[in-house]
């Protein structure tokens, strides 16, 4: 049986198993399977692009806009987040009624639209605002790709879905602040909003076009209080879905006080200027590689192995540079090998956590994707705006961040197990 399934999930999802992958899966036929993982890693790069995209131009929004806080610059990106995450709550709910297609082709209309009221906006508070719209339009693609997958697939096979899925997705962060900077060298910040408002449309096009229903008819369900109740019920009656959520939150916040501060950081405190887009690439690069290894291990290994032993090493090296940080040891060439392998291990957790926290959700998987993604990134964008706002020139908040978030990552994920971490062997366990 895979990871934690429900016992009909064989019955009800016969395609949760199939080995051949180059076999199109009968719940998102005609798509084969490599095209399908494109497709959902390129709706979820919609939220990687208009995060990451906008870190090179935080000084120039702050001069336009005569902050006298550099730390304000960020909020940028924290207003997105928000929205991103108090838009997935409804999204499910709205999946799961009227299906996966009409909900995500509105989400990427509001995407497309908030992204052109960017380029005009007259004020900071005008911008901010028009972010947090974009944020709640994004928050469809997510909330739709995660509740596709779970459509088609359960299990460890899953978790190899969205491992591809975050290996194709998180190449973007490594492109993004190079393709941020290079607009820059050549006109303002707007042309960022340019560009997220054109690939809104571009994925509005390929979603109308090619992008199947994959909610069967009889799974939709009622937009109703009792069965809102239910699900939630499910949801929250869950000790695994629960304690995977919050810990993937709190790790989330670490690496978004990392992208909240990075400019900054990267940039100006350890002197890289017009090579923080580079370093940057090659720190984010580090994630898409773990996916893909994680991809390679988890069918043999287990989420569990390989998710838990990760945030015990994150965690560590936390430790570690904090305490160099302590002993003013801690520089450039010190700092960065660290953190490049504290990004690697990151890849092999989200994935991970995600599929823990989804794997016993299979009959409420809309509802359950946006319960999750909602908590997991108001608490990811909860800590790491504590996170970049506490910069201070230096590097101690960031170094703390990462000590203290990755061990109540663990503390949370060991509750969720019941004390029993890096099982080699999943089984059901009682309460989810």
């Amino acid at each position: 049986m895979s990871e934690n399934a429900p016992a009909s999930a064989s019955v009800d999802r016969p395609d949760a198993d199939v080995a051949d992958d180059s076999r199109p899966s009968p719940r998102h036929a005609p798509l084969g399977f490599g095209t399908f993982v494109a497709l959902v890693a390129a709706l979820m790069a919609l939220n990687a692009l208009a995060i990451d995209i906008m870190i090179p131009g935080l000084p120039d929004i702050q001069a336009a806009f005569g902050l006298d806080d550099p730390n304000r610059a960020q909020t940028v990106i924290t207003a997105y987040l928000i929205g991103f995450g108090v838009g997935q709550l409804a999204m499910g709910v709205l999946s799961d009624r009227f299906g996966r297609r009409p909900v995500l082709l509105w989400g990427l209309a509001v995407y497309g639209a908030a992204a052109g009221f960017c380029i005009v906006a007259p004020s900071m508070e005008a911008l901010l605002a028009a972010r947090f719209v974009q944020g709640l339009g994004s928050a469809a693609p997510r909330v739709v790709a995660i509740a596709a997958v779970r459509d088609c697939y359960g299990g460890r096979r899953m978790a190899r879905v969205m491992s591809l899925v975050m290996m194709v997705f998180m190449a973007v962060p490594v492109v993004a602040p190079s393709i941020g900077q290079l607009l820059l060298i050549f006109v303002d910040w707007h042309a960022v909003f340019v560009l997220l408002a054109l690939y809104g449309a571009i994925m509005f096009h390929i979603c109308l076009h090619r992008l199947p229903e994959t909610l069967r008819p009889e799974w939709r369900r009622p937009i109703r209080l009792d069965v809102v109740a239910e699900s939630l019920s499910s949801i929250l009656g869950s000790r695994q879905t629960v304690g995977y959520t919050l810990s993937a939150g709190l790790f989330l916040a670490a690496l978004f006080g990392f992208i909240n501060s990075a400019q900054q950081i990267l940039g100006e405190l350890l002197g890289l200027g017009p090579w923080f887009p580079a370093v940057f690439a090659m720190v984010a690069s580090a994630i898409a590689a773990a996916s893909f290894i994680n991809s390679k291990l988890v069918e043999r290994l287990g989420m569990r192995v390989l998710s838990h032993g990760a945030v015990v090493i994150f965690t560590a090296l936390g430790l570690v540079m904090a305490a160099l940080e302590a002993m003013g040891l801690l520089g450039l060439y010190s700092f960065l090998p660290l953190l490049t392998a504290s990004m690697l291990l990151v890849g092999l957790v989200f994935a991970n956590f995600n599929a823990l926290a989804m794997e016993p959700q299979q009959h409420v998987a809309g509802v359950a994707s946006s319960v999750v993604g909602a908590l997991t990134v108001l608490l990811g964008a909860g800590g790491g705006y504590l996170v970049g706002q506490a910069y201070d020139g230096t590097l101690g908040p960031l170094t703390y961040g990462f000590t203290g978030f990755g061990a109540a990552t663990l503390a949370l994920a060991a509750i969720a197990e019941r004390g029993r971490l890096m099982q080699p062997v999943e089984r059901p366990r009682p309460g989810g």
